[in-house]
């Protein structure tokens, strides 16, 4: 499977492990301040949770990729730390809740032992790289993408260009055209193809999901597969420079491009070109070997099995894959909950079945692999002594929610509650649905969309309505999005927003309407667009009424008492107060980044790491002017405005000149070591500049809308 833990990989675990152990004690002792500590952690993958004093620990799995060692791992990292429970994720990581913060480094080392990490899986970082579940086994799929996505996730894993931006970034790879990475709502999306024999990929960028949701527009047609890095790092280096940074909610790659335009947006990255280099790089996909699944001689019971459940879960459950004979096979796992126990005996009998290659999918379901067919009942049978043997997989009976107000500080409403309710409530009013793969129901416990709500067919967001002087949980009705049968994708639109309680009674509506009006063999998502939102929302308008609620109603599902709105602040949205100074000693930290980068002879690192001792110099003189500071551009603008032209940084030129070098000249050793003296001495003048302005005062407070960039 290639997961050999190399020296230099395991090294870098364990130093990430132990500087985090080391920031955890500063941090406790007071010398580090709760915001820088915050920025600090969540690139390790810690994240403040809805109830105080713990931590949700997210791990970064490149293409939901597990092993059944590492699944084992992490099962007993779990028991030992956290809850018991493995949370699996749409994007397709494991969490484990209820953490304490000083026990994170040795989650850490325990999963470094295994060869995974949990660098940059939070913050404002790149991201998990995602990836089709099916990738390597589809049908469907011109190549394997597994070893593109996988060099993509190593070239941005710990890399200096990605560790400071303003917001997020996302990117999928689908395995084939039938966009099932839902690439199509991420910063980068990548869907292969091949071209006169060459191997590349249509790109698309500016997607997304949440408040506002922007289907990605088409990069390139096609890009030969070695100008994925290149391309994907030049655009990453302009969103870094030009994206918003002081409103949050506008700080996205998709608003950047949406603001920019393509086409400027585009011009921008080719001018980024000069600075990167290589600008064509190799992807060796031939050193990829996917894993092979056991050969099966049988296991002790060689009894015919044919009853009705294992032949609903073997229509619903098992895929044929490319090329051979063996199958694939998905287990359901309920809101992408597994719990410890069943994690260590489904990791123990899995390679006795498979290829050690599990996939997480962003339905929070697991796909085995390489499955011979002489083994599913027995492999069926295992899955059903511990509970794990549910038909249904990737259906309308397989809800994906996320976590909601159980544990996160954004969530409105309880979206783990409803799916349960809603799930039993199918299977009782439609057993004909159990194995429809048309229809999916996603549910965010907010707007922001990390249960991917307008990405379905029926999508749920926590929401809620003023009645008087009480609120109703509520949730906002989402139809006609995902992906059609044919591989059509769609945003959702925003139909009607209802008590939650009464979401039982218009799926119903909902259901009878399309079952009993569409077209013979009609998709979901082609009779809605047929009928119109008009139509579903006069469907639905009398569940909306308020003046007639009972008390119940003023509940939401699973809790006892009535509602009361309680929505906290996501930890990437963290607001900073602070002074001057130590904005200078933040310029201090990314010239000694650039300073070990120089003796390691890592030139491009070194470069990043003196422009951003730069820029943030420049933002500190700024902010105690009380200027605003919400783009990389900005301040460098600002900076030769403000202060550019009188001494000391005359001698410089002009600071956009002096800042802009990163994207004009090739990130050679001889550049490296310039752009490193200049900043060193830029710095120090900065220095000189604000004692001279103190003169025995207090260093100055800063407004904290001004800090963000």
């Amino acid at each position: 499977m290639n997961t050999t833990i190399n020296n230099k990989q395991l090294t870098q675990d364990l130093f990430d492990a132990r500087e985090l152990a080391e920031k955890i004690t500063e941090f406790q002792a007071g010398s580090i301040e709760e915001e820088r500590f915050k920025h600090y952690r969540l690139t390790r993958g810690v994240y403040g949770q809805r109830q105080q004093g713990v931590h949700m620990f997210r791990t970064k799995l490149p293409l939901g990729r597990i092993t059944a060692a590492q699944l084992e791992q992490l099962a007993n990292l779990s028991k030992r730390y956290a809850t018991g429970n493995l949370h699996l994720t749409t994007r397709q990581n494991i969490q484990l809740h209820y953490v304490k913060l000083e026990d994170t480094p040795e989650i850490w080392e325990g999963l470094a032992s295994v060869g995974v990490n949990a660098r940059e899986a939070c913050g404002n970082t790149v991201r998990n790289i995602t990836a089709s579940a099916f990738a390597g086994i589809d049908p469907e799929e011109p190549f394997d993408v597994s070893p593109y996505a996988l060099a993509i996730y190593h070239h941005f894993l710990r890399n200096p260009i990605c560790q400071e931006m303003g917001r997020k970034v996302k990117i999928a790879f689908s395995s084939s055209e039938r966009d099932t990475a839902y690439a199509y709502f991420h910063d980068f999306g990548f869907i292969p193809m091949i071209r006169n024999g060459v191997r590349g990929f249509k790109v698309v960028i500016g997607g997304g999901l949440g408040a506002q949701s922007i289907v990605a527009e088409t990069a390139f047609a096609f890009l030969p597969a070695d100008r994925i890095i290149p391309f994907t790092e030049a655009a990453v280096r302009v969103f870094d420079r030009m994206g918003e940074r002081e409103k949050r909610y506008k700080a996205r790659m998709k608003y950047l491009v949406q603001k920019l335009g393509l086409e400027t947006f585009m011009a921008l990255i080719n001018q980024e070109m000069v600075a990167v280099t290589p600008t064509v790089q190799a992807i060796d996909a031939a050193d990829w070997i996917p894993v092979p699944g056991p050969d099966y001689h049988g296991g002790p019971n060689q009894e015919i099995l044919d009853t009705p459940a294992y032949r609903q879960w073997l229509k619903s459950n098992v895929y044929t894959q490319k090329n051979n004979e063996r199958k694939a096979v998905g287990i359901k796992i309920r809101l992408g909950d597994l719990p410890f126990d069943k994690a260590i005996k489904l990791a123990s009998f899995i390679p006795d079945f498979a290829a050690d290659d599990i996939r997480i999918t962003v339905q929070q379901g697991l796909l085995l692999r390489d499955v011979h067919t002489d083994a599913l009942p027995d492999l069926y049978r295992a899955l059903d002594e511990i509970g794990l043997a549910e038909a249904g997989f990737n259906t309308i009976l397989d809800v994906t929610a996320c976590p909601g107000t159980d544990t996160c500080n954004l969530g409105v409403t309880n979206s783990t509650g409803i799916s349960h309710e809603i799930e039993a409530f199918l299977v009782r009013r439609y057993p004909s649905l159990t194995s429809n793969k048309d229809i999916q129901i996603k549910i965010s416990g907010c707007m922001n969309s990390c249960g991917q709500h307008m990405a379905a067919q029926i999508g749920l967001h926590g929401s809620s309505i003023k009645v008087q002087e009480r609120i109703v949980p509520a949730m906002q009705l989402v139809l006609g999005g995902g992906l059609d049968p044919s591989g059509e994708s769609f945003i959702g639109e925003k139909v009607i927003k209802l008590p939650t309680k009464r979401i039982l009674m218009a799926l119903e509506l909902i259901l009878d309407e399309y079952l009993g009006h569409r077209n013979e063999e009609e998709s979901f998502n082609h009779y809605y667009y047929r009928t119109g939102k008009k139509h579903f929302y006069h469907l639905l308008k009398e569940l909306g009424q308020t003046d007639a609620l009972t008390d119940e109603e003023f509940r939401d599902w699973g809790q006892p008492s009535e509602y009361v709105q309680a929505i906290g602040v996501g930890e990437c949205a963290g607001a900073a107060v602070d002074v001057v100074g130590s904005i200078f000693g933040d310029a201090e930290q990314r010239l000694r980044k650039a300073a070990e980068s120089l003796e390691e002879g890592h030139w491009p690192g070194a470069i990043y790491y003196s422009y951003n001792a730069l820029v943030i110099t420049a933002k500190a003189l700024l902010l105690a002017r009380d200027v605003h500071c919400n783009t990389h551009a900005g301040i460098i603008e600002d900076f030769q405005t403000h202060y550019g032209s009188s001494l000391p940084f005359s001698k410089f030129g002009d600071f956009n000149d002096l800042a802009g070098a990163i994207s004009a000249e090739e990130p050679s050793e001889a550049f490296a070591i310039r752009h490193y003296g200049d900043a060193v001495d830029f710095y120090n003048d900065a220095c000189h500049l604000r004692q001279d302005q103190l003169r025995g005062k207090k260093d100055q407070l800063v407004i904290t809308e001004y800090y963000k960039a």
